[in-house]
């Protein structure tokens, strides 16, 4: 990471099991299957969505740039290094 990115960031991430992540290093996310499985509408889903990245505080990228600069953070393996 180059530069910090959070901010202007607009993806989402849906896995395979129906959690919808706000950041690539998330932690946790939002489940949709249980929605899904109880019928919900495109327009429930929409707004589930909606609602999941309008309460969004991922601050990634902004946080691991003061840590750097603050305290000296050791450089971390970067994706592009890896093939991530």
């Amino acid at each position: 990471m180059t530069q910090p990115f959070c901010g202007d960031c607009s993806r989402a991430r849906l896995s395979s099991d129906g959690v919808i992540y706000t950041c690539l290093f998330a932690t946790h996310g939002t489940s949709l299957r249980e929605s899904l499985r109880a019928g919900a509408s495109d327009e429930q889903l929409l707004e589930i969505m909606r609602n999941t990245w309008l309460q969004r505080s991922d601050q990634y990228s902004e946080q691991r740039a003061i840590l750097r600069k603050e305290h000296g953070e050791e450089r971390k393996v970067e994706m592009f290094y890896i093939g991530g």
